[in-house]
């Protein structure tokens, strides 16, 4: 990645586009269906933008959708990538850099994750206080781009408070639940044993998946305010008697998804 590359990608969305968004989304397993309420939607696919790679997680559009939501300016990411799906870590956060450069100032991260806290139940919410990376690897290794942060970026603050408090208020605004706990990332594809979930709770994992954290790394080193919000799409392996499958995560992201898009209506309409 250079800022040649960048400047590419930069000039190709902007020419699709006649806003400036100041809210970047992005939209987990199961949750695509969020983007559809955007006003006024236009779509790019990730495919014929320069330097991007293709989305193949299922249930995962793999595009942009640029428009108003609550009136507000947003580009919402219908579909992420991952680091299973063979892409680097660089393809997996250039989204994150791109929306950066494009003027967003918030960024509002979903995901599916399996629930590791055995107080949670599926179908809860919870707000991600911090993380544990369990990837292996960093977004930020290589070469350091001045214009993007620091080469040694401070992660105290990554999830932004003044958004969790917002997130709160609106949970309460909403009547929409909103639990609270640490994520942790591995890298999938396979679902963890029941022993590495075992590993995770004694590290203090609430959650566990196999995105997020490297989005919320990169937009850390570039000053973005980060708000991230786990769907519990499933218990995690060893917690309840029953195997785990990627069914259960889009049928649970489908049944549970409205609540979640009502809390995020909500937090978009409270931001400064």
């Amino acid at each position: 990645m250079n800022l040649y590359e960048i400047t590419q990608s930069l000039d190709f969305i902007k020419s699709k586009i006649n806003v400036e968004p100041e809210i970047g989304i992005v939209l987990g397993s199961g949750l695509n269906h969020m983007a559809e309420e955007i006003k006024e939607p236009i779509y790019i696919d990730y495919k014929e933008i320069p330097h991007f790679v293709t989305s193949t997680a299922p249930g995962h559009k793999g595009r942009f959708v640029v428009g108003t939501l609550e009136g507000r300016a947003v580009i919402c990411m219908q579909g992420r990538f991952h680091y299973y799906e063979g892409h680097t870590m660089k393809d997996v956060t250039y989204p994150v850099r791109i929306m950066k450069m494009l003027g967003i100032k918030n960024l509002l991260l979903t995901n599916a994750s399996g629930g590791v806290n055995r107080s949670f139940n599926v179908g809860d919410l919870m707000l991600i206080d911090d993380h544990i990376n369990f990837l292996g690897t960093n977004p930020l290794i290589g070469k350091n781009i001045e214009e993007f942060g620091p080469r040694f970026c401070d992660m105290t603050y990554a999830y932004t408070p003044e958004l969790k408090e917002i997130a709160f208020e609106a949970s309460k605004e909403t009547g929409v639940e909103l639990k609270r706990g640490t994520y942790l990332a591995t890298t999938g594809p396979s679902f963890e044993t029941p022993a590495e979930i075992r590993m995770y709770r004694a590290l203090g994992a609430d959650a566990v998946g196999m995105s997020t954290v490297p989005e919320v790394i990169v937009a850390s080193h570039a000053k973005l305010n980060v708000l991230a919000i786990s769907l519990i799409t499933n218990m995690a392996a060893g917690i309840l008697n029953q195997p785990l499958s990627e069914e259960e995560v889009m049928k649970i992201g489908n049944l549970k998804g409205k609540d979640l898009q009502k809390l995020v209506r909500c937090i978009i309409k409270r931001i400064p």
